[in-house]
């Protein structure tokens, strides 16, 4: 464990599934304000593959959770294989916990786990919270001529179920990239 301020990055555990799914839920607020409602439900093919890959990370320890001083998770980050790449598949944080650089702590440890490797997300590029805040970081845009074939499912999955498709990008920081 490292602990970070008022709160500490951890390993998640595999009873923590739902927990992580609920913080995403949490943080999907964000887009509601923004105009952009993200309401799926639990058996949408997208939420099912996306909890499977999480599911995954966490076997893999791959999924790492900020908690508070009592041990709650209060935000997540799960990396997973994609095109024999790392992927940062998701990264959310509670509402109530935000603007405290648990998203920042997380990312970087997201970083730290790719090592060498190239890591790669796909986000919105219009929001401020999404592909601008990864540019800040280090990430770049990608054309799709880049992603390999499994990035470019999880991409036109995303298209297919979240609201305002044509703005789903993909991201890359290539190690030689600092924070």
């Amino acid at each position: 464990m490292r602990r970070t301020q008022d709160f500490t990055l951890r390993a998640a555990r595999p009873d923590e599934l739902r927990t992580l799914i609920a913080i995403d839920e949490d943080a999907c607020e964000l887009y509601a304000r923004a105009g952009l409602r993200i309401d799926l439900p639990a058996d949408h093919p997208f939420v099912l593959g996306e909890t499977a890959r999480w599911a995954d990370a966490i076997a893999n320890g791959l999924a790492h959770v900020a908690v508070d001083s009592d041990d709650r998770p209060v935000g997540f980050a799960a990396v997973c294989l994609v095109d024999g790449n790392p992927y940062l598949d998701q990264l959310a944080v509670r509402p109530s916990a935000m603007r405290r650089g648990i998203g920042s702590a997380l990312l970087r440890h997201a970083i730290a786990l790719s090592g060498d490797r190239t890591l790669w997300l796909t986000t919105y590029a219009h929001m401020a919270w999404n592909g601008p805040y990864y540019e800040r970081n280090g990430f770049v845009r990608m054309p799709e001529s880049a992603c390999g074939p499994e990035l470019l499912a999880i991409l036109e999955e995303q298209r297919a179920a979240l609201p305002e498709p044509g703005k789903r990008i993909a991201m890359a920081r290539f190690h030689s990239t600092t924070a």
